[in-house]
Protein backbone atom coordinates (compact mmCIF):
# COMPACT_ATOMS: atom_id res chain seq x y z
CA UNK A 1 0.00 0.00 0.00
CA UNK A 2 0.95 3.49 -0.63
CA UNK A 3 1.36 6.16 2.47
CA UNK A 4 -1.95 7.84 0.68
CA UNK A 5 -4.04 4.68 1.02
CA UNK A 6 -2.65 4.06 4.42
CA UNK A 7 -3.71 7.91 5.41
CA UNK A 8 -6.96 7.45 3.50
CA UNK A 9 -8.23 4.01 6.07
CA UNK A 10 -7.01 6.35 9.29
CA UNK A 11 -8.75 8.97 8.08
CA UNK A 12 -11.99 6.69 8.67
CA UNK A 13 -11.02 5.80 11.93
CA UNK A 14 -9.53 8.60 13.07
CA UNK A 15 -11.76 9.64 16.21
CA UNK A 16 -10.93 5.89 17.81
CA UNK A 17 -7.47 7.54 18.74
CA UNK A 18 -9.13 9.79 21.09
CA UNK A 19 -10.60 7.34 22.97
CA UNK A 20 -9.15 7.50 26.81
CA UNK A 21 -7.57 4.17 26.85
CA UNK A 22 -5.11 5.29 24.10
CA UNK A 23 -3.49 8.10 26.32
CA UNK A 24 -1.89 6.44 28.22
CA UNK A 25 -0.17 4.01 25.23
CA UNK A 26 3.65 4.48 24.78
CA UNK A 27 4.07 7.27 27.57
CA UNK A 28 6.32 5.15 29.87
CA UNK A 29 8.25 4.27 27.18
CA UNK A 30 8.87 7.67 25.69
CA UNK A 31 9.34 8.72 29.33
CA UNK A 32 12.48 6.56 29.35
CA UNK A 33 13.43 7.86 25.65
CA UNK A 34 13.05 11.24 26.99
CA UNK A 35 15.87 10.40 29.99
CA UNK A 36 18.63 9.94 27.70
CA UNK A 37 18.31 13.58 26.02
CA UNK A 38 18.07 14.99 29.74
CA UNK A 39 17.19 18.62 27.96
CA UNK A 40 14.41 20.26 26.21
CA UNK A 41 14.79 21.38 22.91
CA UNK A 42 13.07 20.63 19.51
CA UNK A 43 10.68 17.19 19.01
CA UNK A 44 9.02 15.66 15.93
CA UNK A 45 6.34 13.13 16.75
CA UNK A 46 5.70 11.10 13.37
CA UNK A 47 2.47 9.77 12.71
CA UNK A 48 1.70 11.93 15.36
CA UNK A 49 -2.40 10.83 15.38
CA UNK A 50 -4.63 12.81 16.77
CA UNK A 51 -4.59 12.33 20.70
CA UNK A 52 -1.92 14.26 21.49
CA UNK A 53 -0.33 12.03 24.41
CA UNK A 54 3.46 12.48 22.97
CA UNK A 55 2.82 16.75 22.85
CA UNK A 56 1.56 17.16 26.07
CA UNK A 57 4.46 14.66 27.35
CA UNK A 58 6.85 16.06 25.47
CA UNK A 59 5.86 20.24 26.14
CA UNK A 60 5.80 19.01 29.75
CA UNK A 61 9.57 18.13 29.24
CA UNK A 62 10.06 21.73 27.59
CA UNK A 63 10.30 20.59 24.00
CA UNK A 64 9.06 22.23 21.16
CA UNK A 65 6.87 20.10 18.94
CA UNK A 66 6.10 19.45 15.99
CA UNK A 67 3.79 16.48 14.49
CA UNK A 68 3.70 14.71 11.20
CA UNK A 69 0.83 12.53 9.93
CA UNK A 70 -0.10 11.39 6.01
CA UNK A 71 -3.84 11.25 8.00
CA UNK A 72 -5.83 14.68 6.76
CA UNK A 73 -8.72 13.41 9.06
CA UNK A 74 -5.66 13.31 12.18
CA UNK A 75 -3.94 15.95 11.70
CA UNK A 76 -7.39 18.35 11.52
CA UNK A 77 -8.48 16.62 14.53
CA UNK A 78 -5.01 17.10 16.43
CA UNK A 79 -5.15 21.09 15.31
CA UNK A 80 -7.91 21.49 17.39
CA UNK A 81 -7.07 20.18 20.58
CA UNK A 82 -3.41 21.96 20.26
CA UNK A 83 -3.69 24.92 17.84
CA UNK A 84 -0.32 26.24 18.78
CA UNK A 85 1.18 23.11 17.76
CA UNK A 86 2.61 23.08 14.31
CA UNK A 87 1.26 20.06 12.50
CA UNK A 88 2.19 18.97 8.90
CA UNK A 89 0.19 16.91 6.75
CA UNK A 90 2.16 15.31 4.59
CA UNK A 91 3.99 11.82 4.21
CA UNK A 92 7.24 11.38 5.85
CA UNK A 93 8.93 9.19 2.52
CA UNK A 94 9.31 12.81 0.76
CA UNK A 95 8.77 15.41 3.74
CA UNK A 96 12.03 17.43 3.52
CA UNK A 97 12.72 17.94 7.54
CA UNK A 98 13.02 21.92 8.24
CA UNK A 99 16.03 21.03 11.34
CA UNK A 100 17.78 19.46 13.40
CA UNK A 101 15.32 17.61 16.13
CA UNK A 102 16.90 16.92 19.83
CA UNK A 103 13.80 14.56 19.87
CA UNK A 104 12.14 12.07 17.23
CA UNK A 105 9.38 9.87 18.10
CA UNK A 106 7.54 7.53 15.52
CA UNK A 107 5.54 5.52 17.76
CA UNK A 108 3.38 2.37 16.00
CA UNK A 109 3.74 4.52 12.84
CA UNK A 110 6.47 3.89 10.37
CA UNK A 111 6.05 0.12 10.19
CA UNK A 112 3.14 1.21 7.74
CA UNK A 113 5.62 2.23 4.74
CA UNK A 114 6.22 -0.13 2.32
CA UNK A 115 9.40 -2.34 3.24
CA UNK A 116 11.56 -1.00 0.10
CA UNK A 117 11.31 2.60 2.65
CA UNK A 118 11.64 1.11 5.93
CA UNK A 119 15.72 2.06 5.21
CA UNK A 120 15.25 5.35 3.38
CA UNK A 121 12.91 6.21 5.80
CA UNK A 122 14.88 5.35 8.92
CA UNK A 123 18.25 7.07 7.32
CA UNK A 124 15.90 10.10 7.30
CA UNK A 125 15.04 10.29 10.40
CA UNK A 126 18.78 9.88 12.20
CA UNK A 127 19.79 12.16 9.60
CA UNK A 128 17.55 14.72 11.26
CA UNK A 129 19.03 13.81 14.48
CA UNK A 130 21.21 16.78 16.44
CA UNK A 131 24.04 15.10 18.23
CA UNK A 132 23.36 13.37 20.61
CA UNK A 133 19.58 13.26 19.63
CA UNK A 134 17.32 10.51 20.49
CA UNK A 135 14.86 8.38 18.29
CA UNK A 136 12.34 6.06 19.91
CA UNK A 137 10.04 4.12 17.42
CA UNK A 138 8.27 0.57 17.36
CA UNK A 139 8.96 -2.17 14.96
CA UNK A 140 7.94 -5.88 14.76
CA UNK A 141 10.32 -8.07 16.86
CA UNK A 142 11.15 -10.64 14.11
CA UNK A 143 14.27 -11.89 12.73
CA UNK A 144 14.62 -10.69 9.19
CA UNK A 145 12.28 -8.56 6.82
CA UNK A 146 8.75 -8.57 6.81
CA UNK A 147 5.58 -7.18 5.18
CA UNK A 148 1.83 -7.86 5.06
CA UNK A 149 -1.31 -6.19 4.97
CA UNK A 150 -3.62 -6.22 8.03
CA UNK A 151 -7.61 -5.56 7.76
CA UNK A 152 -7.91 -6.32 12.17
CA UNK A 153 -8.79 -2.63 12.81
CA UNK A 154 -11.46 -2.41 10.12
CA UNK A 155 -10.23 -0.44 6.97
CA UNK A 156 -7.02 -1.84 4.79
CA UNK A 157 -3.07 -1.36 6.34
CA UNK A 158 0.00 -2.80 5.63
CA UNK A 159 2.75 -3.44 7.68
CA UNK A 160 6.64 -3.87 7.06
CA UNK A 161 9.52 -4.41 8.91
CA UNK A 162 13.30 -4.69 8.66
CA UNK A 163 13.71 -6.97 11.69
CA UNK A 164 15.92 -6.45 14.72
CA UNK A 165 19.68 -7.47 13.09
CA UNK A 166 18.64 -5.30 10.11
CA UNK A 167 17.56 -2.59 12.21
CA UNK A 168 19.91 -2.32 14.25
CA UNK A 169 22.73 -2.29 11.37
CA UNK A 170 21.24 0.38 9.87
CA UNK A 171 21.13 2.64 13.01
CA UNK A 172 24.79 1.90 13.31
CA UNK A 173 25.85 2.97 9.62
CA UNK A 174 23.55 6.20 10.54
CA UNK A 175 26.15 6.93 13.49
CA UNK A 176 23.27 6.09 15.83
CA UNK A 177 23.77 4.07 19.37
CA UNK A 178 20.74 1.56 20.08
CA UNK A 179 20.55 3.19 23.63
CA UNK A 180 17.13 0.06 24.74
CA UNK A 181 15.50 -2.41 22.78
CA UNK A 182 12.13 -4.07 24.63
CA UNK A 183 9.74 -6.35 23.63
CA UNK A 184 7.15 -4.18 25.62
CA UNK A 185 4.04 -6.54 24.87
CA UNK A 186 5.42 -9.97 25.28
CA UNK A 187 4.68 -12.25 23.91
CA UNK A 188 3.49 -10.11 21.11
CA UNK A 189 6.01 -9.28 18.87
CA UNK A 190 5.62 -5.38 19.64
CA UNK A 191 9.32 -3.84 19.98
CA UNK A 192 10.31 -0.26 20.37
CA UNK A 193 13.94 0.96 20.39
CA UNK A 194 15.52 4.10 21.87
CA UNK A 195 18.61 5.28 19.76
CA UNK A 196 21.31 7.60 19.89
CA UNK A 197 22.96 9.82 17.27
CA UNK A 198 26.51 9.90 18.46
Amino acid sequence: MHPDDIGRSYDTIAAKWREPHIQSNGIAQVERAIRFVGKGGHALDVGCGCSGRFVDLLTGHAFQVEGIDVSKKMIALARETHPHIAFHHADICTWEFPRKYDFIVAWDSTWHLPLKEQEPVIRKICKGLAPGGVFVFTTGGVDGPHEMPDSSMGPPVFYSVLGIPGTLALLARCACVCRHLEYDQYPEPHLYIIAQKT
